[in-house]
């Protein structure tokens, strides 16, 4: 795992993979399967992964944290920037913090909370998770009302975050007001698209944004690098190729669930073997297989024709 001081200019140096995690048949953590799945990823270029939702850390005990950060650490490349999230409440966070604290993590992201929150609250509890875990933070924003862009401005300037997952959802990502004002505040190096390939063109192209976070992309990785590279150089016709490429698979996460959606496809795609999810959340249901199947495999299949004609990219 990458233990230097992570720079800003990172973010926009690779896609971010959010992959699940994958566990045996009792829950405990599945080493071996992890580490397929991490290699997979790496070989096709990507060099940074985030767990956090797809990985159910929502759901994960404070007693396994460490077990999970040693883990993680172990099975990333050198080169590989490993983050993991934190929380979502704060009294969780607090102990994870601590956790933090003894290893060689640069930031960790904190899961968002819905209700039982107040803009001033979020500021005095991230500061000190901060002074706790000794390391910045990464916020994951997936409302408006969770905390105020002044707030975050200030955040960013003092040093308690380090950057932020941008994810609220619109019809139209073009359309979004609030992240306009957000980067009047805040540099758009610092902020990542946080939804997938779905709104991640826009989010680059017209906002500006650094990269994004892909759960598609941990099956395809090598063509979300691509995707990355062809939307950096103008290339528009090959973005809008690799781009649609991801979307069947992406509608069904819409459509099913973000998280077990990925979690299943991965198992299906037989580059590792993701177990049961962690409740409290559970598979899909099985009628639903065969097209997250279907989907899976066929993204799967670009990848390696992706891989194996280098020319064609």
């Amino acid at each position: 795992m990458n233990e230097s001081p992570i720079l800003v200019s990172e973010f926009a140096a690779s896609v971010m993979a959010v992959p699940p995690l994958a566990r045996r048949a009792d829950y405990t953590l599945d080493a071996a399967e992890n580490r397929a799945l991490i290699r997979h990823i790496e070989a096709g270029g990507v060099r940074t992964l985030l767990y956090g939702g797809n990985a159910n850390l929502y759901h994960v005990a404070v007693s396994e944290y460490r077990d999970l950060l040693d883990l993680l650490a172990g099975a990333a490349g050198a080169g590989t920037r490993v983050i993991a999230a934190i929380g979502p409440d704060y009294g969780k966070m607090l102990d994870q913090a601590r956790i933090l604290a003894q290893t060689r993590y640069r930031t960790a992201m904190v899961l968002p909370l819905s209700g039982f929150t107040t803009s001033e609250g979020v500021e005095a509890g991230l500061t000190r998770i901060v002074d706790a875990a000794g390391i910045p933070l990464t916020l994951y924003i997936r409302s408006e009302n969770y905390v105020e862009l002044d707030t975050l401005a200030r955040l960013i300037e003092c040093g308690t975050l380090l950057a932020i997952k941008y994810a609220i959802v619109r019809d139209n990502p073009a359309e979004d007001p609030y992240l306009r004002r957000l980067l009047q505040s805040v540099p758009a190096a610092r902020v990542i698209s946080g939804m997938g390939e779905r709104p991640a063109l826009v989010h680059l192209r017209e906002f500006g944004l650094a990269a994004w976070t892909t759960g598609s992309g941990c099956i395809a990785p090598r063509m979300a690098m691509a995707l990355l590279q062809a939307v950096r150089t103008g290339d528009t016709g090959t973005a809008q190729r690799l781009h649609e490429a991801f979307l069947p698979l992406e509608t069904l996460r819409d459509e099913i669930s973000l998280i077990r959606v990925l979690h299943d496809a991965l198992t299906f795609s037989k580059i590792a073997g993701m177990g049961p999810i962690l409740p409290l959340l559970s598979s899909t249901p099985p009628e639903h297989h065969a097209k997250i199947d279907q989907a899976t495999q066929v993204l799967l299949a670009l990848e390696r024709q992706f891989a194996q004609k280098p020319a064609l990219r």
